[in-house]
């Protein structure tokens, strides 16, 4: 009765503060972007996001060429899907081969294009390539990127094309040349860590009466450092895990400061930021990991008893093994000094902090009632957080929620 209570309360607390940004669904599972009134065809030289192609609110940083033979190449996959013409002007099926994240995408934007136009189907001139006429870091080396047209090769339907590219969830799209559209996907490492914002296995919270404890060692039940509501720091209890898998890899970004702080954690995950130097959290917003950038300040502790801005000077990328999603009372905790939000995927803080008042009501009844279960040797991602994802793919906007 007691876990009904709470998925009722979450559903109640998931929908009703998400009220203007609830809108029609997109079919479930399909992973693309929600569409809007708004299918205004790119123009020419125009890229969606508007930032470089190899930044972290983009397709990410190239991760290095793939040859035939390196071992990375055995994990690109043949595409032979029939919606699609491959051009394969060098005969071999190059074409065809890219990552499964570019693959899915290329799934989604094959039918809208069906769809759209009666009797023309996608067509894809470049996929992976080895041949070394690209540019340095293109992530074509990777099988990350496709250049893509219609069958009928009308031009003048390109600038659609690449609308839809967009809604079918392309990390970024480029309206490169009159000739054709290009597209490029996160890795597919990058992507693996689908559900909520993590950290690394070393990253480091310091427990009260244990002292600093690496993240693969904290429990529930453990009272980290956090940054309480009033702006001061504190001890906040563990009462669950969003997730937690000591062996799946992903992605994850390094950001450093000017007093040679730094803090791990994915693209998707919750950090406070500010573009003024000050150590009042009223000037702090949570933003997604992914869109920090030099010279922007984050919050960090001294002696575990103050905060102060430190400003960022470097972002950088790497793969790790490990994922930990720690969920305190307060919804933040400081690692390796630096003060975050615990939640990741939803960008709006407060929803995500009511959307699991659920998790913390259970975690309290697990002190009295004997057979709820505190999960306290749960491997991988939490029900409860699944159970919201899913929830928001429905109803959220593309602007709150992180669709990979």
């Amino acid at each position: 009765q007691a876990l009904l209570s709470a998925l009722q309360a979450a559903v109640l607390a998931f929908l009703i503060l998400t009220g203007p940004s609830l809108q029609c669904a997109s079919p479930r599972g399909s992973g693309r972007r929600h569409r809007t009134g708004n299918r205004t065809p790119l123009v020419y030289k125009q890229h969606v996001p508007n930032v470089s192609e190899n930044t972290l609110g983009a397709s990410g940083l190239a991760e290095g060429r793939i040859s035939k033979e390196d071992p990375r190449f055995k994990k690109l996959v043949t595409n032979d899907n029939p919606d699609i013409i491959f051009r394969d002007e060098e005969g071999d099926g190059t074409d065809r081969i890219m990552t499964q994240r570019c693959k899915d995408k290329l799934k989604i934007l094959a039918i809208s294009v069906m769809n759209t136009w009666q009797g023309v189907k996608l067509r894809v001139t470049e996929a992976w390539d080895d041949d070394g006429h690209h540019a340095k870091d293109s992530l074509h080396y990777e099988g990350r990127a496709v250049d893509i047209t219609t069958s009928d090769k009308d031009r003048a339907k390109y600038g659609m094309l690449a609308k839809l590219a967009v809604e079918a969830g392309f990390d970024w799209v480029y309206f490169e040349s009159r000739g054709h559209i290009h597209c490029s996907v996160k890795s597919d490492s990058s992507a693996a860590i689908k559900i909520g914002g993590c950290f690394p296995p070393l990253a480091t919270v310091y427990a009260e009466n244990k002292g600093t404890l690496n993240m693969a060692d904290l429990r529930i039940g453990d009272k980290v450092l956090s940054l309480k509501a009033d702006g001061k720091l504190g001890f906040s209890e563990v009462v669950s895990f969003l997730d937690r898998n000591d062996k799946r890899s992903g992605v994850y970004y390094s950001i450093s400061t000017s007093d040679l702080r730094t803090i791990t954690l994915t693209d998707n995950h919750l950090i406070y930021t500010s573009t003024t130097n000050s150590s009042s959290i009223e000037s702090y917003v949570a933003n997604y990991a992914q869109t920090v950038q030099v010279g922007q300040f984050v919050l960090v502790n001294d002696n575990n008893s103050e905060i102060r801005a430190s400003q960022v000077t470097h972002v950088t990328s790497q793969t790790v093994t490990g994922v930990y999603a720690p969920l305190t009372n307060d919804g933040t905790i400081v690692v390796n000094g630096v003060v975050t939000s615990c939640y990741g995927i939803i960008n709006s803080e407060r929803i995500a902090h009511l959307s699991c008042s659920p998790l913390r009501w259970m975690h309290t009844l697990s002190k009295y009632i004997p057979f709820i279960s505190r999960d306290t040797e749960q491997n991988g991602i939490h029900w409860y957080a699944e159970f919201l994802y899913s929830v928001g793919r429905i109803f959220l906007s593309p602007d709150l929620l992180y669709i990979v």
